[in-house]
């Protein structure tokens, strides 16, 4: 699933806000047999809260990360050691 980024800005009370519109996008296949990319759903929010979001993410990504090199390397030591 890819996600389109595109700025926005939005008129506040306190002056103008800088948002982010997010679409999120997934591959169909249409009636004819092609594959189509298609508007999922779309997500606002202000710029700060999608940066923090996104860094929360690529935090977890890459712990996530960590353990399955982790994994990998143990499975090839017990290759190795056939």
């Amino acid at each position: 699933m890819s996600i389109i980024i595109s700025e926005k800005t939005q008129e506040t009370s306190s002056g103008t806000a800088k948002m982010v519109e997010l679409k999120h996008m997934r591959t169909m296949k249409a009636a004819d047999g092609s594959e189509v990319e298609v508007v999922d759903f779309v997500d606002v929010r202000d710029l700060d809260s999608a940066i923090t979001e996104t860094e929360n993410r690529k935090q977890n990504l890459e712990a996530e990360l960590s353990k399955v090199n982790q994994q990998l390397t143990d499975l090839q030591a017990i290759k190795d050691a056939e």
